[in-house]
């Protein structure tokens, strides 16, 4: 009989893991062809995740957990499920309800046919703020352009792997992680499903703007050498500019003499050369601190507890 891991991040989910543990209950009673493992990460949780955890380990055996020595982030939590799920496959739900349990059995029906990365697409976003809905929507964009993998757009991290995903994700070791890129980059045969996206079922998510923003940064310079290449084109314009401007007034003083003007076209030229040195100076910083972290080859996480695993 096959095996089933159900993955599940929490970082402060008290409130709703009562909520998602009753879904995933009535799901895994109504499959009955299955052995079922729900795995739950705590990500350093603050609230009472952890005891909860426990009890719901008490009253189901099914219910394993693994907690962390701190809050690491969901892309580590992720990987600390994927080096302790047994399953023949893993399927990733988030704990807040947004991600519908009752898609499992098509995502099922459809490993059960040859697919191996069963992906879910967002037809809608649920309550999401215009704002987060632009910027990611824009972000997608912009990181298609810029990255030979085609990273999938509106399609997170609600899907079902096969073993094989799963033992290819656990020797990517990196600690400046993005997930969703990796998903993409290990090939594998893939089938989309679509799904509208719920609101929170409780609580209020650990994701704010900075958050996001880093996640963004991760996901750019960990797929893609294109803001070194846009720093190096930009450079490479702003000196032919610089020299073409150089011959522009050598022929002009030579022509017209050399009267003591230019002071404000002066100062912008110097403001901007140096932001641009700037600008460049901080892509390059940015890959030279992840080459920092990977070399230090820290793990990316550590665990303080776990259960079942």
């Amino acid at each position: 009989m096959k095996k089933i891991t159900i993955l599940v991040p929490c970082h402060n989910e008290e409130a709703s893991l009562p909520l998602l543990y009753d879904e995933l209950r009535r799901l895994m009673d109504s499959q009955t062809g299955y052995v079922w493992q729900v795995l739950l990460i705590d990500d350093g949780s603050s609230d009472g995740t952890l005891r909860l955890m426990r009890d719901l380990r008490r009253t189901d055996v099914r219910i394993c957990y693994v907690s962390l020595s701190r809050n690491f982030g969901k892309e580590s939590a992720m990987l600390a499920g994927f080096d302790n799920a047994s399953g023949d496959c893993l399927v990733i739900i988030d704990a807040d309800l947004q991600h519908p349990p009752s898609l499992i059995p098509d995502m099922i029906r459809l490993w059960e046919e040859g697919y191996e990365d069963v992906y879910a697409r967002r037809v809608t976003r649920g309550r999401e703020p215009w704002w987060r809905r632009r910027l990611s929507l824009a972000y997608y964009k912009l990181l298609q352009r810029m990255t030979d993998v085609e990273v999938l757009e509106n399609v997170g991290d609600f899907r079902l792997l096969d073993r094989k995903c799963i033992e290819a994700l656990r020797t990517m070791r990196e600690t400046q992680r993005y997930t969703k890129g990796m998903f993409c980059w290990m090939g594998f045969r893939k089938k989309e499903i679509v799904f509208e996206q719920q609101d929170r079922a409780a609580g209020t998510s650990s994701w704010n703007l900075l958050k996001l923003v880093n996640l963004a940064v991760d996901g750019i310079t960990s797929f893609t050498v294109a803001p070194l290449r846009i720093s190096t084109m930009l450079g490479l314009a702003v000196s032919v500019a610089a020299i073409a401007y150089s011959i522009y007034f050598f022929v002009k003083t030579l022509l017209y003499g050399d009267p003591v003007q230019g002071f404000p076209t002066l100062i912008i030229v110097v403001l901007f050369l140096g932001g641009m040195q700037l600008f460049s100076l901080g892509i390059i910083g940015e890959y030279l601190g992840r080459i920092f972290n990977e070399t230090k080859n820290r793990p990316v996480y550590l665990i303080t507890e776990k259960e079942g695993v």
